[in-house]
């Protein structure tokens, strides 16, 4: 099944984000081994953005909170336990 967000194909889990933030999601986390120019070049433009869109922070937690209603079993986490190692030391030696 294919998924759109206007017309735009959403594939993966980061597609979705982007999508509904309107800007790549490289913007707002950075990328690992960018320059402190790149980063500094890189939060100016999500400055302006917030300065554009002052409701943006408040529409991506309205959206969250409604992803999370919608969806109440992301959170059903299942601890998976390691299995204990078998001490196999002094099997077979001769004392």
């Amino acid at each position: 099944m294919r998924t759109y967000i206007g017309r735009q194909q959403a594939i993966s889990a980061e597609d979705f984000a982007e999508l509904a933030l309107g800007t790549p999601l490289e913007l707002w986390l950075g990328v690992e081994g960018e320059s402190d120019e790149e980063r500094a070049a890189r939060e100016d433009a999500a400055r302006d953005i917030l300065a554009d869109t002052p409701n943006l922070p408040d529409d991506l937690i309205r959206i969250a909170a409604q992803v999370i209603e919608e969806n109440p079993n992301l959170f059903d986490v299942i601890p998976l336990t390691r299995p204990t190692r078998r001490r196999t030391a002094g099997k077979g030696v001769a004392a």
